[in-house]
């Protein structure tokens, strides 16, 4: 899924760190739906998973399978999506990757995630340790102050280094996958040698009906802290549409 296809890109310095406002433009309204619907179903399971039970059990159990993780209340999807998109956007812009769809591992499809909502990592490299963007979330149709500062105050939380739960979290999923070193490395870095605000960036993506260009500009320009800090405000305009639209071509990819 390609930003840039679907998106109009603005980047501004704002007290020495980066706003970038992205806009779907309404014309590529359904383009970006699909594009969006493509990539959702990976977030929620495995492909590897899904391809396992679709040979064994047909297509109406894999899609079963599938649409019983696919949550229905608008509040939940909205949520969900907003952390997709971050994540989508962090694998695709940044010099992060997100190691691990948190999604996967939801206690219950109508249950939001506790921790840290998303944490991109960049692995040692040339003699330098791994760095972390710890990332906030927040999905709304009309963004505010309000919304901003919950997410500057979990920014800021634990000294502004991602939470010991997360990085937990992560290193287990990725041992059981499979990816033993890269969680040795995020181990290692928070068991051993403790991370450092050098070590660690903020991220916060906000997904809103309205405008966010003053509200993230406001909250960065009052940030005096030592982490460096991103912003990313998408502005979709017919917000609660495009995710209702997007869960249910999903829905229908699924069931064809």
């Amino acid at each position: 899924m390609k930003f840039h296809e679907w998106c109009e890109f603005k980047k501004k310095l704002v007290n020495g760190h980066d706003l970038n406002l992205l806009l779907l433009q309404d014309e590529k309204f359904i383009t970006a739906c699909k594009l969006v619907a493509e990539i959702v179903p990976s977030h929620y399971a495995s492909p590897e998973r899904i391809a396992i039970i679709l040979e064994s059990l047909g297509k109406k159990k894999s899609s079963a399978y599938l649409r019983e993780k696919l949550p229905q209340k608008p509040k939940i999807r909205s949520g969900d999506l907003g952390e997709i998109l971050a994540t989508q956007y962090i694998d695709e812009c940044t010099a992060y990757k997100t190691p691990i769809k948190r999604l996967r591992w939801k206690d219950h499809r109508e249950m939001s995630m506790r921790g840290d909502d998303v944490i991109g990592i960049a692995p040692p490299d040339g003699g330098a340790p791994v760095k972390f963007l710890k990332s906030e979330v927040k999905s709304r149709l009309s963004l505010s102050t309000n919304v901003v500062e919950e997410a500057r105050q979990a920014l800021n939380d634990g000294g502004g280094l991602p939470t010991p739960h997360a990085l937990a979290f992560i290193a287990d999923r990725l041992h059981e996958t499979g990816q033993e070193l890269l969680a040795d490395v995020i181990s290692s870095a928070q068991l051993r040698d403790g991370i450092s605000v050098d070590q660690v960036q903020h991220l916060l993506f906000t997904v809103s009906g309205n405008a966010p260009d003053a509200f993230l500009k406001k909250d960065l320009e009052s940030y005096d802290g030592p982490i460096q800090q991103n912003a990313v405000g998408l502005r979709v305009t017919k917000h609660q549409e495009f995710i209702g639209a997007v869960y249910e071509m999903v829905e229908a990819d699924h069931e064809s």
